[in-house]
């Protein structure tokens, strides 16, 4: 595992951080790398998300081209 250090966060941040571990039973470190693997996995979601829907809505248009010009 790769280790990141000196990483400067706002004290807000780092006290909310420390509370959530701490409501967890996780050590900070630990509370961190859980909240960077929840962010990345929603971002993957959103990414795929949105592909889903853009080869539906490129489906969609086929479709429309293909009545709107029906081989005889």
């Amino acid at each position: 595992m790769t280790t990141v250090n000196n990483i400067n966060l706002p004290d807000e941040l780092y006290q909310y951080i420390a509370k959530l571990a701490r409501s967890e039973n996780n050590s900070i470190e630990d509370q961190i790398v859980i909240l960077l693997q929840k962010a990345l996995q929603m971002e993957k979601k959103e990414i795929e998300s949105e592909r889903r829907n853009k080869v539906l809505k490129l489906l969609e248009e086929t479709q429309n081209i293909r009545r709107s010009n029906p081989v005889d």
